[in-house]
């Protein structure tokens, strides 16, 4: 049987984020961080990628935490596992939609490797974390050796497989607000098989009603595996706001997510396919959340 091996590199591993930081700093050419492994390795092994220098940050505990304030809402490390997630009781009472994505994404074992850092960093189109992080108004909180600042998730990625973190930065944390009275969100992924599978189109939306839940005060929608990169779907969300959420109003803003959308026909799906599905989960989304709500 034929092995794939990993190219030659110098492998690094950091007690503390500065030490992180310094390494990085220093070595800003052909230098690869390391999460969960589960995309860069196989990259490695494939020869798509061939860095001199990997950095390995799961020796940095406090990049693992998973907190929840009242107030301030929940601060998600970027090293946390897709399987913290999905174990994580809080989140999949408050924040849902996120709940949603880490339980349809690849198998235990992947979810028990593979970080919340590492699917939004990949910036691969169908990342699931992605989808229901913009539906829910999320920021990452990304530190450098120039100091730290702060993005919302939707403009996190430049274009397929790149991110906008420079080569000396590391994506800290992700911030989702607490979710307001009255709101909820749902997340739904087309497959072609199973959760191991990549998402042939994702659909999170997120819902704020009115004190007597009869209309839509607000609608935030993410899109996933449509576009170059993760998107909102501005349009479908404007229909949806000021609306009693019924089956017709539902109805209308998945066509209208649909138009926003771009995908691209490839050996999973055509174009036109998945245009349409993007109008089926929108509305079978939109409706999840309305009835979490009610």
């Amino acid at each position: 049987m034929f092995i794939r091996r990993l190219p030659k590199f110098e492998y690094y591993a950091p007690a503390t984020i500065q030490e992180a930081l310094q390494f990085l700093s220093q070595n800003r050419v052909q230098c690869k961080v390391l999460a969960g492994g589960t995309d860069l390795l196989v990259s490695m092994k494939n020869r798509a990628t061939t860095p001199a220098h990997v950095v390995n940050l799961k020796g940095i505990g406090e990049l693992r935490s998973i907190d929840y304030d009242a107030r301030q809402g929940l601060r998600v490390g970027s090293l946390a596992t897709i399987g913290d997630i999905e174990r994580s009781q809080v989140i999949r009472e408050k924040f849902t939609p996120l709940w949603d994505a880490a339980d349809v994404m690849a198998a235990p074992q992947v979810r028990n490797l593979g970080t919340i850092g590492g699917n939004l960093c990949s910036a691969i189109p169908s990342a699931d974390t992605a989808p229901p992080l913009i539906a829910m108004g999320a920021s990452v909180r990304i530190l450098g050796s120039r100091g730290e600042r702060f993005l919302p998730v939707e403009e996190l990625f430049k274009g397929p497989g790149e991110s906008v973190l420079e080569p000396d930065e590391i994506l800290m944390e992700v911030l989702i607000p607490n979710p307001p009275e009255q709101s909820a969100g749902a997340y739904f992924k087309l497959m072609r098989r199973n959760a191991m599978d990549l998402a042939l189109v994702g659909v999170a939306v997120f819902l704020r009603l009115n004190k007597d839940k009869s209309r839509c005060e607000e609608a935030r929608i993410g899109l996933g595996a449509v576009a170059p990169t993760p998107i909102r779907a501005v349009g479908a969300e404007r229909v949806l706001a000021g609306k009693e959420v019924n089956e017709e109003c539902a109805q209308s803003a998945g066509e209208t997510a649909s138009r926003e959308a771009r995908p691209i026909t490839d050996v999973r799906a055509t174009a036109e396919y998945r245009r349409t599905m993007v109008g089926v989960l929108t509305k079978r989304a939109t409706l999840e959340a309305f009835k979490r709500i009610r």
